[in-house]
């Protein structure tokens, strides 16, 4: 693990693409705890409604712990949480929308969550503190998800049909945002990694398709084959685009906002 990073001793650059990287990685955690909420009704059982509550309740509090380190870049977390607009939002392009059903959803579970924790940990053996300090937690609750995912993946996939065929499609279309996430090397990443905070895209890429290959083959999908998407909107670190307006007033509870109590 690389010595602590001096905050203050960043320029406006740096401050800059460090703020990025949190917001990709907090942003990314919010959207994926609301397409969880998604399934609270309507997924194939009590027991994964139940399971999908739990985890969009994880991923929540890793957001909140994510934005809460955007103060030590002297940035007030809370206008950040609640008053941007969903064009401003940094989280990655297959959560803009709703998946459009449970197949969709397991795919999220071990290819979106799964680029997330790619991220997480190497962000958690950098130089930044807050990340080193409180990362660790979030992998740990991570692991539940990923079990559900993985037993849930070979579960549609070895279905046949239109299981595996669902899914199949779901894992196409994931991919190739996700590798460019996951490898970001533009002018910020390289920055990151300069610093210390996180470790090299070659790197990062090499470890999400580790994660995720055993799984995507039983769809019949090449991980190491898939070409990252070339599209790239530097400012928010993902393809363009963003999600949808509903789905980000959910999350800045705008609905309760008149009934919070200080």
């Amino acid at each position: 693990m690389s010595d602590a990073l001096d905050v203050g001793s960043l320029d406006r650059t740096q401050r800059d693409a460090l703020r990025r990287l949190v917001l990709s990685l907090a942003d990314s955690k919010r959207l994926m705890g609301i397409r969880y909420s998604d399934w609270l009704l309507g997924s194939p059982s009590i027991e994964t409604g139940i399971a999908t509550s739990s985890m969009a309740q994880d991923e929540w509090g890793h957001a909140r712990l994510l934005y809460s380190m955007l103060k030590d870049l002297d940035i007030d977390p809370v206008p950040i949480e609640h008053d941007r607009a969903s064009e401003e939002y940094a989280s990655v392009a297959p959560l803009d929308e709703e998946m459009p059903d449970w197949a969709a959803l397991v795919a999220a579970i071990c290819l979106v969550d799964g680029a997330m924790t790619t991220m997480l940990e190497s962000f958690a053996e950098g130089s930044f503190e807050p990340a080193r300090g409180r990362v660790p937690k979030m992998l740990a609750e991570e692991e539940f998800h990923a079990s559900l995912g993985s037993a849930w993946f070979k579960r549609l996939a070895g279905a046949g049909g239109d299981a595996h065929r669902l899914l199949g499609e779901a894992t196409r279309a994931m991919i190739p945002d996700l590798l460019a996430w996951v490898g970001a090397d533009d002018g910020p990443a390289r920055a990151m990694v300069e610093a210390g905070v996180i470790g090299d895209a070659d790197g990062r890429v090499v470890a999400f398709r580790d994660r995720v290959r055993a799984l995507t083959a039983l769809v019949d999908v090449d991980v190491d084959a898939v070409v990252p998407s070339e599209d790239w909107d530097p400012a928010r670190a993902r393809s363009p685009g963003h999600p949808s307006e509903e789905a980000v007033e959910r999350a800045r509870g705008d609905r309760n906002r008149a009934l919070f109590v200080e």
